[in-house]
């Protein structure tokens, strides 16, 4: 890591004006307070947006099973992650990005639309109203009594249910799991189809692996290439098309939300199933970021939280008009922190680095499913992290969280997984004579999806 303690504006001399910030930009984001510099800042920028840049390929192909055009979930996509990171960097001053999140698409696409047979226009009002519940809990500063109410065990547990269906996913997506009358999944046909994903997972892997800035994009570009001559030189379907390198943004899914179409009872767990996530997803990673990089205020709390909560309400609000599911920070954020990256000049320089990719949807259309395949399994196997941290010698916390975190992709559900992890966490509790341990939160929680099973019968 570039940070030193050690480094202040005092040690900044003429002989150095290459890496001193410009007066203004050191005033506003205090960057030699941070003992950090314009170049490094803009490194870590830049590190974090090669970390992360694969959900401009990822989210607009997750979004269009749920109906949503693949350009339009694109300018979506671009229009979000930088108005959001934007707001990060200049509000919250804080080096993280904040685009469309996995885990949430598939929460939309897979659980609310394809699953609930929502419309993908009353999706987004469900994100809408969530984004607004979030940003009511960021405003009044409610976030201790919601954490202390859900159990470490099932929040970890969340994490690493939509872990293993977003993995779920992108092998049903390569092909590589298939439909079976006898044994409802099985292993698909072992074709030049198959054979590219697993070359591409495998390659993505060692990009890892090696730590290469970018690895998951570079996976996803490898991919690509070797499906290229599929359908031509060998295969049966032309996988790779060239549409054209560059073509004005599509804006056909901006305000397409409906908003009081969202409003059903009916909806409310699917609601409060997107708060949950959210919230807890941006919590975490703050925490995390705060922890490895000391980014903390003088009270040891993770620096400017509730302006960073605030600007992640506020993304979740503004992504269901412009067409795309939730936006959340992404821990990939901790990419641009090792490289000493440690103030809002980061988001800054991410967030426009995502502007020259509204205008090429044509070129990103090439990329096929079988491409983002690798990176949606490997995305599950990062989630997959905490599971480690779930007590599991206690079985009133290991049965609630291996019923949250084998149901989602059992299910196909993320609201499912959810629904059951708590109503057994609540009736074990109660039933053992624990039920002091059960905070209201927690009821609540419970009588949701009671009332959610209850509608979708």
């Amino acid at each position: 890591m570039q940070h030193s303690s050690s480094a202040r504006p005092a040690d900044v001399t003429a002989d150095t004006p290459q890496t001193a910030p410009a007066p203004w930009l050191d005033t506003y984001f205090g960057v030699s307070r941070r003992g950090s510099t314009l170049k490094t800042e803009i490194l870590a920028g830049i590190a974090t947006f090669l970390a992360g840049m694969y959900i401009i390929v990822v989210n607009p192909a997750v979004l269009s099973d749920a109906g949503i055009p693949f350009s339009a979930a694109l300018s979506a996509t671009v229009l979000i992650s930088f108005m959001s990171s934007l707001a990060m960097g200049l509000y919250a001053r804080n080096p993280i990005l904040v685009a469309p999140g996995m885990g949430m698409n598939a929460l939309f696409t897979y659980t609310l639309v394809l699953g609930a047979g929502l419309t993908w226009q009353v999706a987004l009002g469900c994100v809408f109203w969530s984004g607004v519940m979030f940003a009511v809990l960021a405003l009044f500063n409610v976030r201790r009594a919601i954490i202390e109410a859900i159990p470490l065990s099932l929040r970890y547990a969340i994490t690493c249910g939509i872990g293993l269906f977003i993995t779920f996913i992108g092998l049903q997506n390569a092909g590589f799991i298939v439909g079976s009358d006898a044994t409802l999944v099985t292993l698909g046909n072992m074709d030049a189809s198959l054979a590219t994903f697993f070359i591409g997972l495998v390659a993505t892997g060692v990009f890892v692996i090696l730590r290469f800035n970018g690895a998951l994009i570079m996976g996803i570009a490898l991919t690509t290439l070797l499906a290229a001559p599929m359908g031509r030189l060998w295969g049966d379907e032309v996988m790779v098309a060239w549409n054209g390198l560059a073509a004005w943004p599509d804006f056909g899914a901006v305000m397409q939300v409906d908003i009081l179409g969202a409003l059903k009872v009916v909806y409310l767990p699917f609601i409060f199933v997107m708060l949950f996530t959210n919230f807890f997803d941006a919590l975490s990673c703050f925490m995390a970021l705060s922890e490895s990089a000391d980014l903390k205020d003088q009270d040891g709390n993770p620096r400017n939280l509730k302006r960073s909560m605030t600007v992640d309400a506020f993304a979740s609000m503004i992504a269901a008009p412009l067409g795309t599911s939730a936006a959340q920070t992404f821990i990939e954020s901790g990419a641009g922190v090792a490289q000493g990256g440690r103030t809002g000049l980061v988001a800054l320089t991410i967030a426009l680095l995502f502007l020259p990719f509204l205008f090429l949807s044509p070129l990103l259309s090439l990329v096929p499913g079988i491409a983002t395949a690798p990176a949606l399994v490997l995305v599950g196997l990062f989630m997959m992290a905490p599971i480690g941290k779930i007590d599991w010698q206690h079985f009133d916390q290991a049965l609630p969280a291996f019923l949250a975190i084998i149901l989602m992709p059992l299910t196909y559900s993320i609201t499912l997984g959810i629904a059951f992890g708590f109503m057994s966490f609540v009736l074990i509790k109660a039933l053992t004579g624990r039920v002091g341990e059960i905070k209201p939160a927690m009821w609540v929680s419970a009588a949701l999806s009671v009332l959610m099973l209850v509608t979708a019968q």
